[in-house]
């Protein structure tokens, strides 16, 4: 279910995956996330961070990134806001987008296709929980686009996850 994205969606959604891509580089779990203001700055971006075994698994991309715009922004600016992920948001990080406040996601790589990337592998037990389900059940409307650029999105997922 493909999304059609304005320019300055397209722009920070590429930017997201283009993280993702230094992330997996720097030997991190391939996903990034960006908040962006009303006005088109970013005002944060985030890699996951939560590769074992010494990373922290709450330190997903999109929590991060949606803890530093909290810190960075008033809530009306945060309700104009636009988080931008290279893949859906997990359950914990569309509770964190929601409780921070923000007020739309737009994201590249959906969860179902996640999973056929992922399949068991244990450091990405994937929910089968859109993240529209989660915002369906908060008191305040998250407008949400995606996915968009799936197959661009699971570039830097290619190989990753293959055991050895």
């Amino acid at each position: 279910m493909s999304q059609i994205l304005s320019a300055t969606d397209l722009f920070f959604l590429q930017r997201s995956i283009e993280l993702s891509g230094q992330v997996r580089a720097a030997g991190k779990h391939p996903f990034a996330a960006l908040v962006v203001d009303a006005a088109g700055h970013i005002v944060a971006e985030a890699g996951n961070d939560s590769l074992p075994p010494d990373g922290d698994p709450t330190r997903h991309a999109e929590l991060v990134a949606a803890g530093l715009a909290a810190r960075r922004l008033t809530p009306d600016e945060l309700a104009g806001a636009t988080l931008y992920s290279s893949a859906e948001p997990c359950a914990m990080c569309a509770g964190a987008i929601y409780w921070c406040g923000i007020g739309r996601v737009v994201y590249a790589l959906s969860e179902h296709r996640l999973l056929s990337l992922t399949g068991d592998h244990p450091e990405n037990p994937t929910f089968a929980l859109p993240c529209r389900e989660v915002f369906a059940r908060g008191q305040r409307p998250v407008a949400v686009t995606g996915p968009c650029l799936e197959d661009q999105a699971a570039a830097p997922h290619a190989g990753f996850w293959q055991r050895p």
